[in-house]
């Protein structure tokens, strides 16, 4: 039997992930199949140890809205799952179960491998408080950007996420109103653009060299890259990068093999 992996979430049906992960294996000659779980709202804990009780079922991949429920089940999670209070991924070893969130080296190798933008030394803007945000954070802080500035429309989410970064002397907190001119990078970590809003920022904060990024995705661009655009944005990127080389440090750490993510990436955008 070949080993089986999976995505679980609610909802799950639209998840790209099968075909990326289906397209790795073709490319590696990995034998494995991978596919989408529903689970019930209350029902995730259950899900998961159901899962695992089968032994050809290897590993599993978490989105919404199960990542933090995820990292409260892990026997073991990497330093940047602690960190992150969130897993998207797992896998078990004699018995016990293990974590990690891949989401924020996958951006940072988007930004780096796909489209050639440094993080070191820039003047970095983040705009959101949930999971997302939280589970990108240690990667592109240890990029040792000049700066790291978190805003939120509801500023007193950030609390737990400063304390959580403490150690980080580049990060910063600002309400929208006293955001800087000109970021070198802005990042939406709000999910705005699936309902064709854009978060409150000034008009000031995109300059000419600034790139966009959005971590959400769709067959147009988002809403949050068209406001960046209009306003003179030199580049604006949307997540589906992410989401491939998210799903390809994953796919590492399962099988031990790296798969190569560009070819991929022009299969899912045409």
């Amino acid at each position: 039997m070949s080993a089986c992996y999976a995505v679980v979430g609610n909802p799950v049906s639209h998840s790209k992930s099968p075909q990326i992960h289906a397209l790795f294996a073709s490319q590696t000659g990995q034998d494995l199949t991978y596919s989408a779980i529903e689970l019930a709202l209350d029902g995730f804990a259950a899900g998961i140890k159901d899962f695992f009780n089968q032994a050809d079922n290897k590993g599993l991949n978490v989105t919404v809205p199960f990542k933090e429920q995820a990292f409260a089940l892990c026997d073991v999670a990497t330093e940047r799952a602690q960190r992150a209070g969130a897993v998207n991924t797992l896998w078990q070893e004699s018995g016990r179960l293990f974590g990690d969130t891949t989401d924020g080296v996958g951006l940072v190798n988007d930004l780096g491998s796909n489209h050639g933008v440094a993080l070191k030394n820039k003047k970095i803007l983040v705009v959101g408080a949930g999971g997302a945000v939280r589970g990108v954070l240690q990667p592109i802080l240890e990029e040792k950007p000049l700066s790291l500035t978190l805003c939120n429309r509801t500023a007193s989410k950030l609390a737990p996420i400063m304390a959580a970064f403490s150690d980080y002397s580049a990060l910063h907190q600002r309400d929208f109103a006293s955001l800087e001119k000109h970021y070198d990078v802005i990042i939406n970590g709000t999910s705005a653009s699936l309902h064709g809003g854009v978060p409150d920022l000034p008009d000031h904060v995109v300059g000419p060299e600034t790139v966009s990024y959005d971590m959400m995705y769709g067959k147009e661009t988002t809403s949050f890259n068209a406001w960046a655009m209009a306003r003179g944005a030199s580049k604006a990127l949307d997540g589906l990068g992410m989401l491939v080389e998210q799903a390809a440090q994953a796919f590492f750490i399962w099988r031990g093999v790296a798969p190569e993510t560009r070819t991929v990436l022009e299969i899912l955008r045409s």
